[in-house]
């Protein structure tokens, strides 16, 4: 994480390559000021190529270096004098150094005047705390975190080191948040889950007493609800990754590695499996299992468990007027009486062929 106010605006690409697994063709000294893409990159900016369409841009790239494949380095007869960074992964690496160029301001170490903390606070004097932050009872925030402006965090909820919270993200009571994770704003971890018994013919709210775990390394999207278990704890794994206006019920369980893309609801107790692939506004059931590696495309209605690696997707045909939906929709319901209709048209038909042989 970079410490300080101050952030660099030129680097060699050594500096930016340090560390990673690349190789460098042409220059390690030269100056990189910015990035760009291949068409609109001026001297000055490093550029790089991943999909195949834009490789007709790249004898007339105006970029001071490019990253690329091996296989894309060897066809790159022209512009010998563009410096090269070639990795296995150039999305990787274009990743890792535009980190360096990223203008979001660096956060500053030290309390805000206007925050409100806490009895009983473990605060480690790394951690940068914004303005009107409320920050509950025994809260610890270990080294580097950063508490954006507008956070509430509830009481016994614990912080681990390089941590972001970005404006007006809330944390109830008793959170555990790991290291490096980062949760942009407008999300709320922790809320109850939807538990209610019904009772004489009114709903009665059942507590919620389990907690919400985020282990190391993950990033959750903006507007999100995350809520806390009903007894067990909802448990999201490291390295997942979660976009904008996701809902994950009380109990869930996401495993290592797994993306889900906006505006998924998953409902509670549903457990799903690692480096799984989940599309946007898809719905899981709850109580259901989803095995590792599991790809599900967007909108799809998850009802029961997938117990198999693969993809999976739901629904019936694509995008068609109103009017032919709400036929087919018809026909649809249909299905039961239709087939009963074929089940005795074939039983008069085998019949009918009886007969006949019979004459």
């Amino acid at each position: 994480m970079m410490k300080g106010n101050v952030r660099k605006k030129e680097y060699t690409l050594a500096e930016l390559t340090q560390g990673l697994t690349v190789e460098i063709h042409g220059d390690p000294h030269c100056v990189i000021t910015g990035v760009g893409t291949i068409q609109e990159a001026q001297p000055g900016c490093i550029t790089f190529l991943v999909n195949p369409l834009y490789k007709k841009h790249l004898p007339s790239t105006q970029a001071t270096a490019v990253i690329l494949s091996p296989d894309d380095a060897k066809e790159l007869t022209e512009r010998q004098s563009l410096n090269r960074v070639i990795s296995t992964n150039p999305y990787y690496v274009y990743a890792r150094i535009a980190a360096f160029f990223n203008p979001k301001p660096l956060a500053i170490p030290g309390i805000h005047p206007t925050a409100v903390i806490g009895r009983d606070c473990e605060i480690d004097p790394t951690v940068s705390v914004g303005p009107h932050c409320v920050i509950g009872n025994r809260v610890k925030l270990s080294e580097g975190v950063v508490i954006g402006a507008g956070c509430m965090i509830g009481e016994d909820s614990t912080i681990d080191a390089d941590t972001v919270l970005e404006a007006k993200v809330v944390l109830y009571h008793q959170i555990k948040i790991g290291k490096r994770v980062v949760i942009a704003s407008g999300t709320i971890i922790g809320s109850d889950g939807f538990g209610n018994a019904r009772h004489q013919g009114k709903w009665h709210r059942v507590p919620q007493l389990g907690r919400v775990v985020i282990e190391d390394n993950v990033e959750i999207g903006a507007n999100c609800a995350i809520d806390r278990g009903a007894i067990e704890d909802t448990v999201i794994e490291k390295g997942v990754r979660l976009d904008n206006l996701i809902q994950i019920g009380h109990n869930a369980r996401i495993g290592e590695n797994t993306a889900i893309a906006g505006c998924v609801g998953i409902a509670g107790s549903a457990v799903i499996g690692k480096n799984c692939l989940i599309g946007g506004g898809t719905g899981i059931n709850g109580h259901i299992t989803i095995a590792d590696g599991v790809v599900v495309t967007g909108m799809t209605a998850v009802t029961k468990s997938i117990r198999e690696p693969g993809i999976y997707s739901s629904g019936v045909g694509g995008l068609v007027t109103n009017l032919e939906w709400r036929k087919n929709s018809a026909r649809f319901h249909r299905l039961d009486q239709l087939m009963q209709r074929v089940k005795e048209l074939e039983a008069a038909l085998e019949e009918l062929m009886v007969e006949r042989k019979a004459t």
